[in-house]
């Protein structure tokens, strides 16, 4: 099959899906939808996708698979039982998870599709709203070289930087790395807007100084402005990071890995889901330092 005649086969249409499933039909592929929620996929659907009314229906129809579903749970659901992925899709099908999820899941998954004769990778993004929609996505591999190197193309439609990381379960585990990363970057980013705000500063004259310097990071760049217009509009939602971030510390530990700043971002982003703020995006985080 020439992976330009694919038909891909694409599962979730959230905030990041949404535009990752727009970017493959601007490149030409056919594209097939199922979502829980059909509305959520209607301007898709508008634009030329097809719906499948489901799980099986979908990937018994695709040359390719993907889902960016919400949790782990979820992609347990899509993937395996009668109605899913695995027991559905036809031999030599790729079916590529770019959920972020668990390692441990991503292997399971690759070790059944293996007895099935269907090729499975792990394919975390990291980029947010933004890297979606501009196809500038961070993905991160976990799965077969050959296979890898198959699909290459239809992650080159989605993403910017895209390195196979190793084996199966790779790919979680790498993200797992740049959700730790990204956690304790959050806390700076907050404790120096709210420091400015509270020195008499403007913070957006601020930003301007230190985003160019060693302070910089995607999170000050693109995160600290919404911080300052008080915009909550999620780029990635605050109850998806509080399951990325209990996945790294359910792995660390059992690595035996200790991870202090990994636990004390978690336990503030929990403190905020409780009051509600579970559905704003991750600069929300920025409200419980003002109101201490």
């Amino acid at each position: 099959m020439d992976i330009k005649d694919a038909t891909i086969g694409f599962l979730g249409t959230g905030v990041m899906g949404q535009s990752m499933a727009k970017n493959l039909m601007e490149a030409g592929y056919s594209v097939l939808l199922h979502t829980r929620t059909k509305s959520k996929a209607e301007s898709l659907l508008d634009a030329g996708a097809v719906w499948k009314e489901s799980v099986a229906e979908l990937a018994s129809e695709s040359n390719i698979i993907i889902s960016m579903v919400g949790y782990p749970h979820d992609v347990e659901e899509v993937y395996f039982g009668e109605k899913g992925i695995l027991e559905n899709a036809r031999t030599n099908t790729y079916a590529i998870d770019m959920t972020t999820s668990s390692p441990a899941l991503a292997k399971e998954i690759y070790e059944e599709a293996l007895t099935r004769k269907i090729f499975a990778l792990d394919a975390p993004v990291s980029g947010g709203d933004i890297g979606a929609r501009n196809g500038k996505l961070a993905i991160m591999v976990g799965g077969d070289p050959e296979v890898f190197e198959a699909v290459k193309p239809i992650f080159e439609v989605m993403g910017g930087n895209i390195i196979l990381q190793g084996k199966a379960g790779a790919g979680q585990h790498t993200k797992m790395c740049n959700q730790i990363a990204i956690a304790t970057n959050m806390i700076g980013v907050c404790e120096a807007i709210v420091y400015a705000e509270k020195a008499g500063l403007d913070p957006s004259n601020v930003l301007e100084s230190i985003t160019t310097g060693a302070a910089g990071s995607w999170s000050l760049s693109n995160l600290a402005p919404r911080m300052i217009a008080e915009d909550d509009q999620p780029g990635f939602y605050i109850k998806h990071f509080i399951k990325d971030m209990s996945i790294a510390l359910e792995s660390a530990k059992e690595m035996g890995m200790t991870t202090p700043g990994l636990e004390l971002s978690l336990s503030l982003y929990k403190s905020l889901a409780e009051k509600g703020e579970e559905n704003c995006g991750t600069q929300a985080l920025i409200k419980w330092f003002q109101s201490q």
